[in-house]
């Protein structure tokens, strides 16, 4: 195998919990809640779907649905898609909707799983390229920066920044480009199967791992230097 490309939220990093995610915008306002309130009012957001990265609507309100199916391919797109989900909860400012939106945006807001660093370096250290491909409407590459981990990122795909969003096979087709790889030779590693899937249609190899929190997850990501060393399904032994 000559590269990997891995998915983002749910793959190498994990965003924090929709109560986290509350509190920290809080800490930095005037505004407060009381423990219940915020209990109940991160529970609301988290029904809605509110936290990007997070927790899938419950219930898509029919207003949303044109936006939600295209959110990940526009900056634009993204924040009306996530910032309407929040705005079905009641804040105790309007504000606050806009305010959540970019904390989740933030590195602090994200957490690599435990296995992430050891993974990505071993994968330069044997010369095998990486690049991340995400369905994103922002620039993840500061998060990557902040955590140590983006000297061992060879390219970045982000979805936004090309119009398309996985599973269309064009942004797969695009990172094998970026990394110079013939996409037989390249294993996608991915928590969705609907979305990261796609890349089996240019004849990827595909990998995948669950979506949940760090602390129980802390090896899943070490097979994948396994899988680097095994020929790919129909070539010669």
């Amino acid at each position: 195998m000559a590269a990997v490309l891995f998915d983002f939220s749910g793959t190498l990093f994990r965003i924090e919990s929709t109560e986290s995610w509350l509190r920290a915008v809080l800490a930095e306002t005037v505004f407060s809640l009381s423990e219940p309130e915020l209990i109940e009012t991160a529970r609301a957001l988290e029904t809605a779907g509110a936290l990007p990265g997070g927790a899938l609507p419950v219930e898509l309100p029919e207003e949303l649905a044109a936006v939600w199916a295209v959110r990940d391919e526009s900056a634009e797109s993204h924040r009306a898609a996530y910032t309407g989900l929040s705005r079905r909860v009641r804040l105790p400012d309007p504000t606050l909707h806009d305010a959540l939106y970019e904390r989740h945006m933030s590195p602090a807001a994200w957490s690599p799983y435990p296995d992430a660093a050891e993974v990505l370096q071993t994968l330069r250290e044997r010369g095998i390229g990486v690049g991340i491909v995400s369905n994103i409407g922002w620039d993840l590459r500061p998060v990557f920066r902040e955590h140590g981990l983006d000297p061992y990122v060879d390219a970045y795909v982000l979805s936004y920044e090309h119009g398309v969003q996985k599973p269309d096979p064009r942004l797969f087709s695009a990172a094998c480009s970026a990394l110079g790889a013939d996409p037989r030779d390249v294993l996608m590693v991915g928590d969705s199967r609907p979305a990261d899937g796609g890349a089996s249609a240019l004849g990827c190899r595909v990998h995948f791992v669950d979506h949940v929190p760090c602390a129980e997850r802390p090896d899943a990501l070490l097979p994948v230097l396994d899988l680097m060393d095994r020929p790919a399904p129909g070539s010669p032994s």
